[in-house]
């Protein structure tokens, strides 16, 4: 028997990843017995469903061979290669996210999104609106609805405007839980089909929005802003409120919990989810209060709301729209970005400074887990939805989505049958090839093809036939809890000190 080595041929080569080497990984096995230890003291007054702790160490068991693996033979040379299981993670995980991403990118493009102009429109909602709207299912659904309903009816009425009346637009919904430094925030980026169909017979034809101007944007966010305030003050009135989402799934004790885990990632100010220590390039702009104030083309402001619609991809343009399918579907973080920060505190680079000039936050390692605690969506949490002529029951959309290919799409494997349907299960050996080029089935030593021999889940055998192979039997440690103050940042141990000496 073969024991599994290292790819040594150059790109594209598949190598398999090492999990255990990024510092995100390191930081989660390091420091999440520690944070169970002070939440069950009450040092840490949030807490952590069963879904949430499933997500944590389910991270810590992805790509890791002794979980279970794959085993993959050439059927030439008969080289063998092993591939570990993903932990299918909907919260953080950058490998099983980054596959959904990709999965999900393709089929829209290929199944779903006509050959039509597609145009972003991204909406933040303001600060004391997040921490509910992370666990509330029903409420953020029902702003969603006023939302997209809004742009898909600015859409018909420009569309009436320029000699196209009873147009119809579709979109595809994509919620965001955090943003780029892992604060909680819920926000929407939604991808319109920028112009509308119309049905002229037996055919539906589609007119592109010739022109969108900033003043539009604003006028959009205005209605939608009016809209979205009326309905949440009448659910106050009728008391439909002061239901929770999660009151079935985690009891009123959890709930409570989460909705102190919400309010401190959203702001990120206090623990456990910060402070932050904010590298700057730059002094502090001065803030201008504004009623609606438009900071860019095809940007506006209202009520702490901002609206964004400035990225655009074209009917022709292949790459770009996969590309902006891809980008709304981004992971929470990547995990090249989580470097180990001073003073035993981590830092995550931003892929774009910020308006005040930070280009990187410091966090406790702590106060990380406590925000990828909080981007862990609630079970039936949906992230993806469509609306209008996309709509899964709208009578317009079997004639615009496109149709089936004649042939399979999946070129690794000549014996597949073809494609019947729409959406489907996509192989992670089609998608590394479509988004990197890398043939993942071509054996490295004599250009033969791989294929599957078994897959091996029952942890004994896994056991065993690592141990041959002479590769580790057990996932890497955890650290043993820490005692308190549990902080790894020195200000957070002074506070935690001076709070027990106040005591």
């Amino acid at each position: 028997m073969q024991a599994l080595r290292a790819v040594a041929a150059p790109f594209p080569c598949y190598r398999p990843r090492q999990p255990q080497d990024p510092t995100l990984y390191a930081v989660v096995r390091d420091n999440l017995e520690t944070l169970y230890g002070a939440v069950d003291e009450g040092a840490v007054t949030i807490a952590l469903p069963a879904f949430v702790k499933k997500e944590l160490e389910g991270y810590l068991d992805c790509g890791v061979l002794c979980r279970g693996f794959a085993r993959l033979k050439c059927e030439s040379c008969g080289e063998r290669r092993l591939v570990a299981f993903s932990c299918k993670g909907r919260g953080f995980c950058p490998s099983c996210l980054g596959r959904r991403m990709a999965s999900t990118a393709a089929n829209l493009v290929e199944h779903v999104l006509p050959p039509s102009p597609l145009r972003q429109w991204v909406l933040t909602v303001p600060y004391p609106w997040r921490k509910r709207l992370a666990y509330d299912g029903e409420l953020l659904g029902a702003l969603t609805r006023i939302f997209v309903s809004t742009v898909l009816r600015f859409y018909a009425e420009r569309m009436k405007k320029d000699g196209a009346p009873n147009g119809q637009s579709g979109a595809v919904v994509v919620v965001q839980r955090t943003s780029s430094d892992l604060k909680l925030n819920p926000h929407l980026h939604v991808l319109f089909l920028d112009g509308a169909y119309r049905e002229l017979g037996d055919e539906a034809v589609f007119r592109e929005l010739p022109r969108l101007s900033t003043r539009e944007v604003g006028e959009v966010l205005d209605r939608a802003v009016q809209r979205m305030t009326r309905f949440v003050r009448r659910r106050e009135r009728s008391g439909e409120a002061d239901a929770s989402y999660l009151d079935d799934d985690a009891g009123t004790e959890d709930a409570a919990g989460l909705a102190a885990l919400a309010a401190s990632a959203a702001s990120g100010r206090t623990p456990p989810a910060g402070p932050e220590w904010r590298r700057k390039r730059g002094p502090l702009p001065p803030l201008v209060p504004q009623a609606l104030a438009f900071d860019k083309p095809l940007c506006a402001r209202l009520d702490g709301f901002t609206l964004h619609a400035a990225t655009r991809a074209g009917a022709l343009d292949a790459l770009g729209r996969e590309a902006l399918c891809k980008y709304v579907l981004r992971p929470a973080v990547a995990q090249e970005r989580v470097t180990r920060g001073p003073d035993g505190l981590v830092r995550i680079t931003l892929k774009k400074p910020f308006s005040d000039g930070t280009v990187a936050v410091d966090l406790d390692p702590l106060s990380l887990l406590c925000r990828l605690a909080a981007a862990v969506p609630p079970p039936r949490f949906h992230t993806v939805r469509y609306a209008g002529v996309l709509a899964p029951a709208s009578k317009m959309r079997p004639r615009i989505v496109p149709k089936p290919p004649a042939t399979p799409a999946n070129d690794l494997d000549p014996r597949a049958q073809p494609v019947r349907g729409g959406s489907r299960y996509r192989p992670w050996a089609e998608l590394l090839k479509r988004c990197f080029s890398i043939d993942v089935l071509r054996c490295p030593s004599c250009d033969g093809r791989l294929r599957l021999v078994a897959l091996l889940t029952d942890l004994r055998e896994v056991r065993r036939f690592l141990r041959g192979i002479g590769e580790p039997t057990e996932p890497p440690a955890r650290q043993p809890a820490r005692g308190p103050p549990y902080w790894q940042s020195r200000v957070l141990r002074r506070s935690a000190h001076d709070d027990d000496h106040v005591a």
